[in-house]
């Protein structure tokens, strides 16, 4: 809803209308139940480009109507794309923490978490020292025959003598942080610093983010989970999600590299093993399928003009979007780096409590966006006159 409010009062301010288009993957009532039936990336802009028709017709808009598409995270991906692919549509794009450049093993992100704690922190060496320490016991304890200890400890539903539920139970844990880190103040739980603090004092760390009773680390539970395709399954969302990554971007976010603050646990074989589980995708095929993916869109200098980039240094998907100005010939990438904010921060509504860096970067997107209506605008009273 903060983000629908943001876009909302820059609409109003600028005297436009506003058009929100939900990924219809993602959307209960169009769950597609067969991977043959799956969304192919192409498809899903042509699907904007129908819904670009659509809402042209349904209000008797025209060529007169000018259109700048917004999207923050994989829908900024989508916006940059949108753009990229049909020009003659929309005439600029807003893409915030938009990963545009797939990416297999995405081990950059877990060690861009080092470099984003040691940002908001003056005590980052204590606490990630802490983070490694606290991962590293529980592996101890894992490996050593504890498990039963470890259930307790963290509140498990199952005891995790498996290795895959023991892979779940990392997983479940490294997500806190992974989630603090990419959202910081924006977050629903609690910044970096108040996730330190925790960290540093030695307080309990695990704290369940739903009401059930307790956490379930049952690899077998969530594979079933993940293979249910009926409409009314919880994890459909997840499926298509996993689908995605298996198609076309990878971003398994492994920690195999010896910088990275959590378990060794979480490997690509280990993220990748559900491809060919789920949807008999080889592991094999996927270094090809994200190579195709990028010369399809161009990874990090995707082939997009008149589309504005916006990052936070505070963000491990900066890693995979694009944070430097770029002209060459006829394309065009410009760019904002909000330096202190996370991931989608620029999204958000506004509050009192905003960096400075922040609103100056929302003022940015703004002008940004008004010099693109007013060119817009010249351009037809020029076409007009001849």
């Amino acid at each position: 809803m903060r983000f629908f409010l943001k876009f909302l009062c820059l609409n109003v301010l600028l005297r436009c209308s506003l058009m929100e288009w939900e990924h219809n993957i993602f959307v209960r009532r169009f769950f597609c139940p067969s991977p043959k039936n799956q969304t192919h990336k192409a498809m899903r802009l042509a699907d904007l480009a129908v819904f670009h028709q659509y809402i042209s017709q349904s209000f008797n808009l025209s060529h007169r109507n000018t259109w700048i598409s917004f999207g923050g995270s994989y829908s900024g991906a989508l916006s940059a794309w949108f753009r990229g692919k049909f020009p003659h549509l929309v005439y600029g794009a807003v893409a915030s923490s938009a990963p545009v450049k797939a990416k297999l093993d995405f081990s950059a992100y877990n060690n861009a978490l080092n470099s984003c704690v040691k940002f908001t922190l003056i005590f980052f060496l204590q606490c990630l020292a802490v983070v490694q320490e606290a991962f590293a016991a529980v592996e101890v304890a894992l490996m050593g025959g504890n498990v039963s200890q470890v259930a307790v400890d963290f509140g498990c539903c199952q005891i995790p003598k498996d290795p895959d539920d023991q892979i779940e139970l990392m997983q479940n844990l490294a997500d806190i942080f992974m989630g603090t880190v990419q959202y910081n103040e924006e977050g629903v739980l609690m910044s970096i610093n108040e996730l330190c603090g925790l960290m540093t004092n030695k307080s309990e760390i695990y704290r369940s983010t739903s009401e059930e009773p307790c956490l379930d680390i049952s690899h077998e539970k969530a594979v079933k989970d993940l293979m249910d395709t009926s409409l009314h399954s919880s994890r459909r969302a997840a499926r298509q999600w996993t689908y995605q990554t298996c198609t076309e971007f990878g971003f398994y976010q492994t920690c195999e590299d010896a910088t990275c603050p959590f378990s060794g646990m979480l490997t690509l074989q280990v993220d990748t093993q559900l491809c060919p589980l789920l949807f008999g995708i080889s592991q094999h095929s996927l270094p090809a399928r994200i190579t195709f993916t990028n010369t399809y869109y161009g990874g990090d200098k995707p082939h997009t003009y008149r589309v504005l980039y916006v990052n936070g240094g505070i963000d491990p998907w900066q890693e995979l979007s694009v944070v430097q100005d770029r002209t060459e010939e006829e394309e065009e990438a410009q760019t904002i780096f909000i330096e202190d904010t996370a991931h989608c921060a620029d999204m958000t509504s506004r509050r009192v409590t905003d960096r400075r860096s922040l609103k100056k970067a929302r003022k940015e997107i703004e002008n940004h966006v008004a010099r693109w209506l007013k060119t817009a605008a010249q351009e037809k009273m020029e076409k007009r006159g001849v």
